[in-house]
């Protein structure tokens, strides 16, 4: 199954705590799984781990999310070697690909190594939806703010650029993000930004824009664009997803 257009589910979101496991799939996840278009049969989900070094701990707790929402998991390692034969074509045989945060850098540089930039190129335009949670939501645009390199956030400015956009996370949980966009897009160094607050996703098809969605009440989508030399804040109201 793959989506008629090319479908990126960005988000700040994604996980909470379960009842018999340490982590759940929210609605986000679940919404991503939706935008597939996959019915009938189990759902089939990539994790990719990259950016927090492929560490099996999350690793298993992602696959024990999986079995309680009743997806197929398949989780893609690229350390210390890649645990799958043939990458491409696992991936290409998704119908959601979920990245998780951590390092937007060092998920980039590890992607680029092994060619699962194109692979992910490739996922995208053949109609498997790309998802993910921070990290795994900075890297499918040009860039955004990262704290990568140390506890001092930075620009990132060489990402994927499937979308033409910069992107900003955790735009309500971690003060310092909101400023540093608006300074790194009055001064031209990020394009037009499109950020979320925790819980909420944003849904484009192709590179358009099509919808703000959210797992979490009163929390808020924003586009920051440059006007002149200063920067300028458009908020979008998402919309409540329901509950799972």
């Amino acid at each position: 199954m793959a989506t008629a257009e090319p479908t990126i589910l960005a988000t700040s979101g994604g996980h909470r705590g379960g009842s018999r496991t340490m982590v759940e799939f929210d609605a986000l996840v679940h919404h991503a799984v939706d935008l597939s278009g996959a019915h009938g049969r189990r759902p089939r989900v990539m994790y990719v781990g990259t950016a927090i070094g492929d560490a099996e701990h999350f690793t298993a707790r992602m696959t024990e999310a999986a079995r309680v929402a009743g997806f197929d998991l398949t989780p893609l390692h690229l350390f210390p070697r890649p645990n799958l034969d043939d990458v491409e074509g696992a991936v290409l045989e998704q119908d959601v690909v979920w990245v998780m945060g951590g390092s937007a850098a060092n998920l980039l540089a590890v992607w680029r190594v092994h060619g699962l930039d194109r692979t992910m190129r490739r996922a995208w335009e053949s109609g498997v939806v790309l998802s993910g949670v921070s990290a795994g939501s900075i890297c499918w645009f040009r860039g955004g703010t990262t704290d990568s390199f140390g506890p001092e956030l930075r620009p990132l400015t060489d990402a994927l650029g499937f979308l033409p956009y910069g992107n900003g996370v955790h735009y309500d949980t971690d003060r310092g993000r909101r400023p540093l966009v608006h300074r790194l897009v009055a001064a031209g160094t990020l394009p037009v930004t499109h950020c979320t607050d925790d819980g909420v996703g944003l849904v484009y098809h192709g590179t358009e824009l099509t919808e703000a969605v959210t797992e979490t009440p009163g929390k808020g989508a924003y586009v920051v664009a440059r006007d002149g030399d200063t920067a300028v804040e458009e908020r979008i109201e998402p919309r409540r997803l329901p509950g799972v």
